[in-house]
């Protein structure tokens, strides 16, 4: 068996390491394809226009398929146009390589929402370039079915679009070697590779990918090629563009290059399911469901919990995936609104009990507490702690508003913040991960935004100065260290790889500065966070991936446009938006692009598709427990795979994020009431 699955791998190495012919070698555009006989290996022909008609590809034997390739060129564009007409039933892979002038070892990398510069920040069990310098992917893997090669030097660049409406898909029977296909799919594979030194793009049809596939979470898994069946007279129509033009920097090359993605797909929103009223009403179940107080700490549980019986355990979590006290406060807010005393009385209840018990002696808030395992974390992290400061900050401001003061809480937030910045770096920095006494665990810088919007929230609520100039310092190493650099990773907290929060909470802490400055220093962090959202944006789909049939997603209707993929190490989609669709509206208006505010309409339409409730389970136990690892492509978390969930979740940070989403108005109203600003 082990042999038999080496040979498997060996023939399924055809086409990606033997070489190109020399034949070709001085025309930019070359190809091939491959041929399977069931049961047999594939065989692999070089393709060559013919000399009398140069739109024909042939190879040096007659092959069993016509295959035409037009290519039309318009300034800095090339449309190229495969046409297949099989003359015999056939199963086939074709394979279609660019090559540029750039230096390949000069150059950076993108494929979004999955591939940036060279994936280094990422370890050497996912994607990256610790494994090898030249990659194809299948193209739902990416936010856009895109890859562009950028020259660091010279600011060059190329970049191949598949445009093909991208609709079909069908199972297959195993995820390595050579897989022929049970029906049809849109699927294709696109990526780069180093030819010769030289930096190509590389696509394709059926989906590939090579040097190795990823299944799961830090699991590279053999290659794998597919082939589609095509019928004796049947034809099969594909299209890619290539593009060329000139970027000064990375940053504008993923600008330039999502600008023009989102002008060719032109997403539109869908018809949303419910109003912001009635999503909230349907949200608030989980707030009343997940209610737990049987432990010191009162809690709403949202951590380690199963989607098809997401029953309460014993986990309280504050930041990152929990967030106990912005669900708590949402709740609050919520219930007075509603005149609904449970959850006001179970809001309330969960402040007094943090209040009471929910602080380590050194000061830091208590983040994870297993209460049921009795274990509790004695690492802390910038990120948790600033989630559960900010959320803090909001509870006060709203019942100050209300005319309702809490000295003891403040107290303990200025304390909280106090201890945080005796963290600081002279750079600006925070370290990631620390412990109670402050000593350091983890330096890495990568979570530094998270500490901005609390520090400028506190600077305002408090009128303290300290803070303001805490969270300026944290802007100028952002600027200098992340969005300089285009180097946005670490922000999540169970990955240390390039990440779309990391990007998020940049713009955001751009935001959140901007909306308590004036003048030059507001135009400066417009700027940053304009830059920062570029980023943001290159992680969220611009299209909607295909599901074949039995595939819950597909069966369900799911759209993907709008959601945003998560990280190199973790391939899967989410709804992480929180007041970021909120920062492109407010952009979109600063900026005077209109892009902004079409695509925060897209995400605001499409990330209450899978909100579950008493008749429309989508696969959730429970009404409002909104769904978290939402796997739309060939990669799980450890079970189900492509159009289904994880069976475990943790959807108390998807009903914070979506019902921040749905509450725009909080940070100006914030700032508007405590203009000072802590000037």
């Amino acid at each position: 068996m082990k042999n038999r699955l080496a040979i498997l791998l060996a023939f399924a190495a055809i086409g990606w390491s033997s070489c190109w012919s020399a034949s070709a070698a001085d025309e930019p555009l070359a190809g091939r394809i491959l041929l399977k006989t069931p049961g047999n290996p594939a065989t692999a022909y070089d393709l060559h226009a013919s000399t009398h008609d140069p739109e024909l590809l042939q190879a040096a034997c007659k092959l069993p398929v016509v295959i035409r390739r037009e290519t039309v060129t318009e300034g800095s564009e090339t449309r190229l146009t495969l046409t297949l007409t099989a003359s015999q039933r056939i199963y086939y892979n074709i394979e279609q390589l660019y090559r540029t002038s750039l230096p390949h070892e000069e150059c950076l990398f993108y494929m979004p929402g999955f591939w940036y510069h060279r994936n280094l920040r990422s370890p050497e069990s996912a994607p990256s370039f610790h494994t090898s310098d030249s990659w194809q992917v299948r193209e739902d893997r990416l936010s856009t079915p895109l890859t562009g090669i950028y020259d660091e030097r010279s600011g060059d660049f190329f970049t191949v679009l598949r445009t093909d409406s991208l609709c079909e898909e069908t199972l297959a029977c195993h995820n390595y070697g050579e897989v022929i296909l049970s029906g049809r799919t849109s699927l294709g594979f696109t990526g780069f590779r180093n030819v010769d030194g030289h930096a190509a793009l590389v696509f394709g049809f059926p989906w590939s990918e090579a040097p190795k596939s990823y299944i799961r979470k830090l699991n590279l898994a053999p290659q794998v090629r597919s082939f589609e069946m095509l019928e004796k007279g049947e034809s099969r129509r594909l299209t890619w563009v290539i593009r060329r033009g000139h970027c000064d920097t990375y940053s504008r090359f993923v600008a330039d290059v999502w600008n023009d993605s989102f002008d060719r797909f032109d997403p539109q929103p869908l018809d949303p399911p419910y109003t912001p009223d009635e999503a909230k009403a349907l949200l608030s179940e989980y707030f009343l469901q997940s209610y737990v107080g049987d432990y010191p700490l009162k809690y709403t549980s949202g951590v380690e919990l199963r989607t098809d019986d997401p029953a309460s355990n014993g986990v309280a979590e504050v930041g990152f995936v929990g967030r106990v006290l912005l669900n708590a406060c949402n709740a609050l807010e919520y219930g007075e609104a509603t005149h609904n005393e449970t959850l006001v009385n179970n809001a309330r209840s969960i402040f007094d009990s943090y209040l009471r018990y929910g602080f380590t002696p050194g000061g830091l808030i208590r983040e994870v507490v297993d209460f049921k395992r009795n274990r509790e974390t004695d690492v802390y992290s910038i990120r948790r702690q600033s989630e559960g400061a900010y959320a803090l900050l909001l509870y006060l401001a709203y019942e100050q508003e209300h005319d309702r003061r809490h000295p003891e809480w403040e107290k303990r937030v200025r304390t909280l913040l106090d201890r945080l910045l005796q963290l600081q770096n002279p750079d600006g920095s925070f370290p990631r991960k620390f412990r109670d006494n402050l000593s350091v665990v983890d330096a890495s810088g990568g979570s530094t935004s998270s500490a901005t919007q609390p520090l400028t929230m506190a600077a305002a609520y408090f009128h303290d100065k300290r803070f303001r100039q805490a969270a300026c310092r944290t802007a100028d190493y952002i600027e200098q260290n992340i969005i300089a650099r285009a180097d946005y990773f670490s922000s999540t907290l169970d990955a240390n790889c390039e990440d779309k929060e990391a990007a998020l909470y940049a713009s955001t802490a751009m935001y959140y500065l901007a909306m308590s400055s004036h003048g030059e220093e507001r135009s400066r962090y417009v700027a940053l966070c304009r830059e920062a959202a570029y980023f943001t944006l290159s992680w969220y789909y611009l299209w909607d991936v295909p599901f074949a049939r039995g595939q819950m997603l597909g069966d369900v209707g799911f759209h993907s446009r709008g959601w945003g993929n998560v990280s190199v190490e973790n391939n899967h989609i989410d709804v992480f938006i929180f007041e970021f669709a909120t920062v492109l509206d407010w952009l979109g208006a600063e900026c005077r692009d209109e892009r902004f505010p079409r695509m925060s309409a897209v995400i605001r339409s499409s990330m209450l598709q899978l909100l579950p409730t008493e008749t429309s389970h989508f696969d959730i136990g429970r009404a409002g427990y909104y769904p978290e690892v939402v796997q739309h492509t060939t990669w799980d978390y450890g079970r189900n795979g492509k159009g289904f969930y994880n069976d475990i979740f943790a959807p108390g940070w998807t009903v914070a994020s979506l019902w921040q989403m749905l509450s725009p108005e909080r940070v100006e109203r914030f700032f508007a009431t405590y203009s000072s600003a802590g000037e």
